[in-house]
């Protein structure tokens, strides 16, 4: 049976990156942007993060240019932008594509075990995946989702 350990990203640098590197963590993967009217999720999540970080709770942070284009500039721009602005202290990873042909294995893993409001596609930056400490999907939330309504699940795994 497939799980998150079973996939590899790249780093901002392109560098490979196994995500067997949290095995045992619970998961939230996250596809974002910079220039978007959820942005400000940044900050709900990073609370999330501080609150659970230390008790096992990862986010790996996905941005995503497919919508609108809302997420430009390479990976310095959008680092110094959430540093910045949201002081995001969680992982960031390469830019990718979330739907269509050229969607990252991982993403269209994660649409397969969790459909969301528009079925197997991901309807818009921020849609949210959590994941079991033994690497499967426990729940998808949309986009538009509190990133808040997560802690209840966090303190059922991490409390």
């Amino acid at each position: 049976m497939t799980n998150l350990y079973d996939f590899t990203v790249k780093t901002q640098e392109g560098q490979d990156f196994p995500l067997a590197n949290y095995k045992g963590k619970l998961v939230l993967v996250v596809n974002t942007a910079t220039k978007c009217g959820l942005t400000p999720q940044y900050q709900a999540l990073q609370e999330l993060y501080d609150a659970y970080h230390a008790k096992g709770f990862e986010i790996l942070d996905f941005p995503c240019n497919q919508f609108l284009n809302q997420a430009p500039g390479d990976a310095q721009e959008i680092n110094q932008f959430c540093s910045l602005t949201y002081h995001t202290t969680f992982p960031r990873f390469a830019k990718v594509n979330v739907n269509g042909k050229d969607a990252e294995p991982l993403f269209t893993w994660l649409k397969e075990e969790k459909s969301g409001p528009l079925g197997k596609a991901i309807e818009w930056n921020f849609a949210k995946f959590l994941i079991s400490p033994d690497g499967q999907v426990i729940e998808r939330y949309s986009a538009k989702s509190d990133p808040k309504v997560i802690e209840q699940q966090l303190k059922v795994f991490l409390d």
